[in-house]
């Protein structure tokens, strides 16, 4: 009886010990020790899971080592080589057993983090990940006692500032600790913007390119002049200084998401989406919240330069080219600025890199139709050196074009009121509506016109104006036809194109989707999401005015046998990229985080050029940064493009598009409709 409790004993800690050995190899490791290695699939976590290290694509087939939020994988706060990356193929991160820790390619040159200099020692050497986000090499000696650190990636910090981590100087080998800007969104290389701590004018710079771009003002107590309202409720701020080094610290402590980083812009940026700094506004020759003015000689203050179609009377060519794939629309602006004679520039490229200059071309003519592509044109100041013939006779035309001006200002507005009278009288049943048609969003015209207006203003439309560009509805200008209600074409007196979605009595989307519409898209720019130009409310029509794609949508020739034959398959390809391109942008690039829940054939148009736009956001969804997945009750969308959780649970998420995209890459590749493959799935099985 004995012996057997015994075995039963035996086994019963066997099994313990069996279960501690498998929970502890499920636990995720934080620790390298000597001689470990840590490949592409693997990763260290800190040990409450703040943060993980492992190696990332990024833009490319390139491989970099970095640091990202365990939670938000896109939210990368360091990165080992950034300048040194792993082109296509796989890397190692090892802890050798002399001490050095290092990155080894697949076939290539290491790329060294740290090189111990000792050849003999004792100590125990371990990297491990803190819950802080820094990466440390220690040494330890036989009891465990750290003796010292000797690297931490703390001490070389890329574009982000975390909780504990220092700007500043170390006095020792002079070298600075500051922030440096990503090249672009996705490329982690060292960009054009730096931030650093001046220990002598107690202020944090941001450069572009080594020159001051924007200062912080002084540090006065504990708080920076010219950093956000909030930020200086949120923060406060130390100077340490000592033999070794100088520095700035942040008192408070909120955690990870209460990190900096500095854009690819120059913006200073918390995680949680708030400014810190607002330098979309330091243009070279504004002072305004800390921006620092840059003049070369040949420019005068009030010089400024704005977009404006038309050509100069040299000819429309380009005076030179700069076809580097690393400049920005930002460093067009900086070069020309400083170029004397300059007179305009543009980006080279479609996706807005590169450069072209026009130099010394003589007067610029403005074209108002629109047809012509914009251009950024120096508009500089009036001189002040003419004669007094000059000056009276320009006194005599500033009268009269101020009379002239006072006259129009009156016609305008009396114009606008009968107009907003008319929209407030027809839309008195949108709730919420004549808020948004009051607001600075929308400006009311009769005919779409370059007014010289930037960004995205969405226009509202007389119905008489709409009744002319479509000749009353007319059957021969109907482009086609939805649940939503019927498409036409359009044209303008002065020739410009345009498609009108006339949204029938019974159509799914009411007043609460033609309102979100209309938000949601006035706040999305890129070239495959279409451009919705403004609407028209009249009684009880509601028309949203877009841009005009000749190609009409992508259904049109997927599902007919004669027009399919028009997309090979490049032309394939690249409407799958371009659906891609634009699914990635709202999902992860744009100023909000829109779920589409609509996407299908009929909802992606196709240009001249057949390259694909999505459109129809009424059904979309903004979702916040931390937000992952919400529940409806209301299911909207077409049934053979939904994921079963959402059309099930009403649960939908980013994995929703995701779902209906490959519903629609299925479509694409086989020239099949979702009811057509059905069919055709069912008719083989029954045939088996």
């Amino acid at each position: 009886m004995a012996t057997n409790e015994n075995h039963l004993k035996l086994v019963f800690l066997l099994m313990l010990s069996c279960m501690w050995i498998f929970f502890a190899a499920a636990r995720p490791r934080d620790t390298l020790k000597s001689g470990d290695t840590l490949n592409f699939s693997s990763h260290l976590v800190s040990a409450k899971g703040a943060f993980t290290l492992g190696f990332f694509h990024s833009g490319s087939t390139n491989i970099y080592l970095g640091i990202w939020f365990t939670n938000d994988p896109t939210k990368i706060v360091w990165v080992g080589n950034r300048n040194e990356p792993v082109m296509n193929t796989a890397a190692v991160l090892t802890l050798e057993a002399k001490g050095n820790l290092k990155i080894l390619p697949q076939g290539g040159d290491a790329i060294s983090l740290y090189s111990h200099q000792a050849t003999n020692y004792t100590y125990t050497l371990f990297a491990i990940l803190l819950d802080s986000g820094n990466f440390v090499l220690q040494e330890l000696d036989s009891n465990g006692t750290t003796q010292r650190v000797l690297w931490q990636s703390f001490d070389e910090p890329t574009d982000t500032l975390l909780p504990g981590m220092k700007l500043g100087v170390h006095r020792k080998n002079g070298r600075p600790s500051s922030l440096t800007s990503w090249l672009n969104k996705v490329v982690p290389v060292a960009g054009q913007f730096s931030l650093e701590w001046d220990p002598k004018g107690r202020q944090l710079i941001i450069r572009r390119q080594g020159v001051e771009f924007w200062t912080s003002g002084v540090l006065k107590g504990d708080k920076f002049e010219f950093i956000s309202d909030e930020s200086k409720r949120m923060y406060n701020f130390t100077i340490v200084s000592n033999e070794d080094e100088e520095y700035l610290v942040n008192d408070i402590n909120q955690g990870g998401q209460s990190a900096w980083f500095l854009s690819s812009e120059g913006k200073l940026l918390s995680f949680d989406g708030s400014y810190i700094a607002e330098t979309e506004n330091c243009n070279g020759y504004s002072t305004d919240g800390g921006c620092k003015r840059w003049l070369p000689s040949c420019r005068r203050r009030d010089d400024m330069f704005d977009k404006r179609s038309g050509y100069f009377i040299q000819g429309p060519e380009p005076s030179f080219l700069d076809n580097d794939t690393k400049l920005t629309m930002n460093d067009c602006r900086v070069t020309c600025w400083n170029l004397c004679g300059c007179d305009a520039y543009t980006f080279l490229y479609v996706n807005e890199t590169g450069c072209k200059f026009w130099v010394k071309k003589g007067e610029f003519f403005q074209d108002l139709s629109g047809i012509i592509p914009a251009l950024y044109v120096l508009i500089p100041k009036s001189s002040q050196n003419g004669t007094k013939k000059w000056i009276w006779l320009g006194i005599a035309l500033g009268v009269i074009a101020l009379v002239i001006i006072f006259f129009c200002i009156l016609c305008h507005l009396s114009r606008r009121r009968n107009v907003i009278l008319q929209v407030e009288k027809d839309a008195k049943s949108g709730d919420g509506l004549l808020e948004l048609m009051n607001s600075d969003t929308f400006t009311t015209v009769n005919e779409l016109q370059n007014d010289r207006k930037q960004g995205s203003d969405l226009r509202i439309f007389s119905y008489k104006c709409i009744m002319s560009a479509t000749n009353s509805f007319s059957l021969e200008n109907k482009l086609g036809e939805g649940g939503f209600g019927l498409v036409y074409k359009g044209i303008f007196s002065q020739g410009q194109k345009i498609a009108i979605k006339r949204l029938s009595r019974n159509s799914g989307q009411g007043m609460l989707e033609f309102k979100n519409e209309l938000i949601l898209i006035s706040e999305l720019q890129h070239m495959n999401l279409v451009q919705l130009l403004g609407f028209c409310i009249h009684g009880e029509e509601r028309i949203l005015i877009y841009e005009y794609m000749p190609n009409k949508s992508l259904d049109y020739f997927l599902f007919d046998s004669t027009k399919s034959k028009m997309l090979d398959w490049p032309t394939r390809f690249s409407i799958i990229e371009g659906i891609a391109q634009g699914l990635l942008y709202l999902h992860k690039y744009s100023r909000l985080r829109v779920i589409h829940r609509d996407l299908k054939a009929s909802n992606i148009l196709l240009d001249e050029n057949m390259n694909p736009k999505i459109s129809d956001f009424g059904m979309a969804r903004i979702f916040q940064q931390n937000e992952l997945e919400a529940n409806t009750r209301r299911i909207v969308g077409t049934y053979g493009y939904m994921s079963p959780e959402y059309a099930m649970e009403g649960v939908f998420s980013i994995k929703s598009d995701v779902y209906s995209f490959g519903v629609l890459l299925l479509e694409i590749v086989s020239g099949m409709g979702i009811m057509e493959r059905r069919c055709h799935i069912r008719l083989n099985g029954s045939n088996t």
